[in-house]
């Protein structure tokens, strides 16, 4: 058994050396499709990345009124951080407020309007981030009760729902878009590799109709193509993780003006034993599964 498996492996690597142009042209093809595969998976980390930033900047604000005590607000406080929607709550006293307010317009006329009022006009507040846009209305109806009615002046959902309705719409579609666009153009690259590697099945036909006449086992004729198979997905995985380098380099400037806090080569080089080995896995699959397919009509005589 060991002697007729090494005999595999070494035809399977003499047919991949023989068949020449016909392999470089193989191996380029799943190169093409796994280095697609691997761009979708780099596309859709930027796109949850820069998803994740745009929900990050969407908050809703509940100011307090001023005769509100901090210990009230302190106590509304701790209630939303114990419901499950929410993600992080900030508060925000009046002194903080004005301090604020002062270095934002230090060199504005209003800030030297303001230091002429003998008392502080802004209100204290409680900055409100959900886990997902599509929760802060929950979260709203949860502050619009009676039992914060005589404490809260004003809730900022009611004027930034619109856009949080259309940023929440806007992120699921792009979610749903590119997951379909992800299966369909995945669809595309393994047909096109299979194709290829039934072409090169294709030109052999007559040795493997020669081979199956004298008697060969199914196994035997079907395993140095399977092994081809094989050395081209390793070769095409190790090509595309290659080539991807200088690309995520070049690209990383361009995507992080894009997407302000995106580093694309960190993310890239941190993960990139992951994605070698995802590649490697696909690439190894696509080659073994659609030899051991394309083979099957020719193991008929």
């Amino acid at each position: 058994m060991f002697t007729a498996f090494s005999r595999i492996i070494r035809y399977g690597f003499k047919n991949f050396f023989r068949n020449g142009w016909l392999s470089v042209a193989t191996v380029a093809v799943m190169l093409l499709a796994l280095s697609f595969l691997l761009s979708l998976i780099v596309f859709r980390h930027i796109t949850l990345t820069s998803m994740d930033t745009i929900k990050d900047k969407i908050d809703i604000s509940v100011f307090f009124k001023i005769s509100t005590s901090e210990d009230e607000i302190l106590r509304i406080k701790k209630s939303l951080e114990g419901i499950e929607q929410v993600k992080s709550v900030s508060y925000l006293s009046r002194e903080d407020a004005l301090d604020e307010f002062k270095k934002r317009h230090q060199n504005d006329v209003v800030a030297e309007a303001l230091s002429e009022l003998d008392d502080n006009p802004l209100l204290a507040s409680i900055n409100i981030k959900a886990k997902d846009p599509s929760d802060y209305q929950a979260i709203s109806s949860y502050l619009d009760n009676d039992s914060f009615s005589q404490v809260i002046q004003k809730i900022t959902f009611a004027e930034n729902k619109l856009v949080i309705e259309r940023l929440t719409s806007i992120i699921e579609s792009v979610n749903k878009v590119g997951l379909a666009i992800t299966i369909i153009l995945a669809i595309v690259a393994i047909l096109v590799a299979f194709n290829t590697i039934w072409l090169a099945m294709y030109s052999n036909r007559e040795e493997i109709s020669i081979m199956r006449l004298v008697g060969a086992s199914n196994a035997y004729i079907r395993g140095p193509y399977i092994i081809e198979g094989v050395i081209y997905g390793i070769a095409s995985s190790i090509l595309s993780i290659i080539i991807a380098i200088p690309v995520i380099i070049i690209a990383d400037p361009w995507i992080g003006k894009i997407s302000p806090g995106l580093d694309l080569k960190l993310y890239f080089f941190s993960n990139i034993i992951g994605l070698s080995g995802y590649q490697l896995s696909f690439g190894v699959a696509l080659g073994a599964i659609s030899s051991f397919i394309a083979i099957r009509r020719y193991l008929k005589v």
